[in-house]
């Protein structure tokens, strides 16, 4: 039987382990590392997002997977000089693959610390000058230029998780897993959302531009392969703030707006300048500007963060960082499964929300849709409910 053994399983203890197809060959080459479970479960999840993004918006799709979860995913959209500086890629040219990663990358920079990256498009020298020099696990692809392989077997002294995947593979249309020796079989999740699921517009609001069409897209995809309960928001071709794996709509709701703001925060004028001291890592820049972004630290948090500074740096006030907020509007947000109130809209409004996309079938949908008209929205029922376990 073809197989890769791992070394173990979810945890050190939890072995042996491997991963192996019923019947056919696996489809995966490792080039170069050891991967471990975990790695291939997110490699897996990653390389059916890129793909179908590849497919649905004909541009090159990158994603940055954490523990089964995309901390971000984005297609090939230029970047703003701004959004290249807040993203820690000014400094590079990029392919339009790797501006895909750099944005993907850049949606969460705290929470891709230590990604699984997975590319729609063989990986160039441009891709893999921007992995290089990330806190990366591995990454997943249809396959490598020869210099940028041999650019990711320099990394981490030759153990980076490089694995190829034959781009022609398709799974069995019924898929099953085990859990406490039961076996759960079901139907594939084929549907790929495209502009069909954004056909049925319910607001007064109809005006659907084409890059919020994109951008809602992108966000269902993203969705399909995100823990449920999930949320995106998305805008200019990549996703700036997912809420996973969350037991309440509404706090998937919170959680990635939190993240949107920051996202947008983490372009303003005063973060862009922060005067960071010589020699301080890149990780440890994001987890200053992390800080930066809190409304209030600790006496031990504050005496801390200001050793990542040559001076000390004035911080936002809220009021400042609710008018640069406000400035920023039009952004996109999709639901994996109906919202159940208001709420949500509301909360999704806070941080620049114009576009929504949720299934519908809620019991409350008249209330959920009189809100988005009230903030002059438009939203789309998509009908296709998304969870994903």
């Amino acid at each position: 039987m073809d197989e890769i053994k791992l070394r173990y399983g979810c945890n050190p203890h939890q072995a042996p382990a491997r991963v192996f197809a019923r019947d056919r060959a696996l489809p995966l080459r490792v080039l170069c590392g050891a991967p471990g479970y975990i790695n291939l479960l997110d490699a897996l999840n990653a390389w059916q997002l890129v793909r179908e993004l590849r497919a649905a918006l004909n541009l090159p799709a990158a994603t940055s997977f954490k523990h089964v979860s995309p901390a971000g995913a984005a297609v090939a959209v230029p970047m703003s000089q701004d959004v290249r500086r807040a993203s820690f890629v000014d400094d590079l040219e990029l392919s339009p693959l790797a501006t895909a990663y750099a944005r993907a990358r850049g949606a969460d920079r705290l929470c891709s610390f230590g990604d699984f990256a997975a590319m729609s498009d063989v990986v160039d020298v441009s891709t893999a000058n921007v992995l290089k020099r990330e806190v990366s696990d591995g990454v997943i692809a249809p396959g490598y230029e020869p210099a940028a392989l041999e650019i990711l077997r320099g990394k981490r002294n030759g153990t980076y998780c490089v694995l190829e995947i034959d781009p022609a593979w398709a799974a069995p249309e019924t898929e099953s897993r085990e859990v406490f020796g039961i076996v759960f079989e079901q139907r594939r999740n084929h549907v790929v959302p495209g502009p069909e699921h954004l056909a049925t517009i319910v607001t007064k609001n109809r005006d659907l531009p084409a890059a919020a069409t994109r951008d809602l897209i992108l966000a269902l995809i993203t969705l399909k392969y995100t823990q449920s309960n999930s949320v995106c928001f998305a805008y200019d071709g990549q996703a700036i703030g997912i809420g996973a794996g969350q037991q309440s709509r509404i706090h998937c709701t919170r959680l990635a707006g939190s993240k949107a703001d920051r996202w947008f925060l983490r372009q303003h004028p005063s973060t862009l300048a922060l005067p960071f001291r010589a020699g301080l890592g890149r990780p440890e820049q994001n987890n200053a500007i992390d800080l930066f972004l809190e409304d209030a630290l600790s006496p031990a948090e504050e005496s801390d963060w200001l050793t990542c500074f040559s001076t000390p740096p004035r911080r936002l006030t809220s009021e400042e960082k609710r008018a640069w907020l406000s400035g920023r509007q039009g952004a996109s947000l999709a639901s994996d499964a109906f919202f159940p109130f208001r709420d949500n809209v509301d909360r999704a409004a806070q941080s620049g929300v114009k576009y929504i996309s949720q299934p519908g079938g809620s019991v409350r949908d008249d209330a959920v849709i009189r809100a988005a008209d009230e903030y002059g929205m438009v939203m789309a029922m998509s009908k296709l409910r998304l969870f994903h376990h």
